[in-house]
């Protein structure tokens, strides 16, 4: 069986990769992992691509999985800003005890731009849960992932786990510096882009011009509505936040990603990288709202915050 380094202390925060080959390792590392904590009457959430839902539900055998939180990674993460949250609510259910978390946010199949947020999301957990008495298993396919994923892994996390032994791991790096690498320029769209530039008093502009434009998509109106919704938000932020004035691109996407972008870009700065990622509070007095509410209306949200200035890009998939 393997074994998974405990918090050794009050306040500790563990965050180890496990690195696994085939299901049998998978098996083995996370259902030990759960086992383990269930026997410390530890509180236990895995959440895992569906597949592997079923796997470890039956390594845990007739009623061995009672007391755990299941939930399917590819629903819950299908947006990767949304994951973190979910994790905290979790602990926060559970204060006062050590929790413990599967989360396995990246998976082949994955497009490179989930990945990337996914990414992000793994090194934003070690400044989420700092100083929180938790553990969050990260399993990654070595097998099935690409070689550069891996090597990400190994900055997110500070213990890894591979072939049955753990260790720390001597690629970790900071948070704010991974953060920093993610936000390169992002892929420029490859077919027509209709652009809209404003400023103050134009934000009922931009919501008429983006509900005109995504009229003649293939978008569902409720999705069609989600999108406009984040789209009023985003720009909201950027005459708040953001200089006053942004630019507003959208364009459509085909293939297996198929869908509806919409790219706001402004002269903001983020200055808090964690917001948007977990649900800020009714009373509070920084803000966030805007952020929270466009991960939960988008199916990805890519973020670059930059020199030149704060990207956001919206997907919203199409069936």
């Amino acid at each position: 069986m393997i074994t998974v380094p405990a918090p050794t202390g009050p306040g500790a925060f563990v965050h180890p990769a496990l690195f696994y080959r085939d299901l049998t390792e998978y098996v083995a590392g996370v259902g030990g992992f759960v086992r383990g904590a269930l026997a410390a009457d530890e509180p236990v959430l895995v959440a895992v691509p569906g597949r592997r839902l079923d796997a470890l539900r039956e390594s845990l055998g007739a009623g061995g999985g009672a007391g755990v939180t299941w939930t399917d990674m590819t629903e819950l993460g299908r947006n990767p800003g949304r994951i973190l949250a979910a994790l905290q609510e979790f602990a926060d259910r559970h204060a006062g005890r050590a929790a413990r978390i599967v989360g396995e946010p990246i998976w082949p199949g994955r497009s490179p731009a989930e990945v990337r947020e996914a990414t992000r999301h793994e090194a934003l957990i070690n400044t989420a849960f700092a100083g929180r008495p938790a553990t969050v298993l990260c399993p990654y396919d070595v097998v099935g992932l690409a070689p550069a994923v891996v090597s990400d892994a190994r900055r997110t996390h500070p213990v890894l786990i591979e072939q049955g032994r753990d260790g720390p791991s001597p690629a970790y790096t900071d948070a704010a510096r991974v953060t920093a690498d993610l936000d390169g320029p992002l892929p420029e769209p490859d077919g027509p882009v209709a652009r809209l530039a404003y400023a103050r008093g134009g934000l009922a502009e931009v919501r008429e011009y983006a509900e005109g434009w995504a009229r003649g998509t293939a978008l569902a109106p409720a999705r069609r509505s989600d999108l406009i919704m984040a789209i009023s938000e985003a720009a909201a932020n950027s005459l708040s936040h953001g200089g006053g004035k942004g630019t507003l691109r959208l364009w459509t996407v085909d293939g297996p990603a198929a869908g509806v972008v919409a790219e706001i870009h402004d002269d903001g700065r983020l200055a808090d990288p964690l917001a948007g990622r977990r649900r800020p509070s009714l009373t509070s007095a920084h803000g966030g709202r805007g952020l929270w509410m466009i991960h939960q209306l988008c199916d990805l949200v890519e973020v670059r915050a930059t020199e030149s200035g704060f990207t956001l890009r919206l997907h919203a998939a199409t069936p």
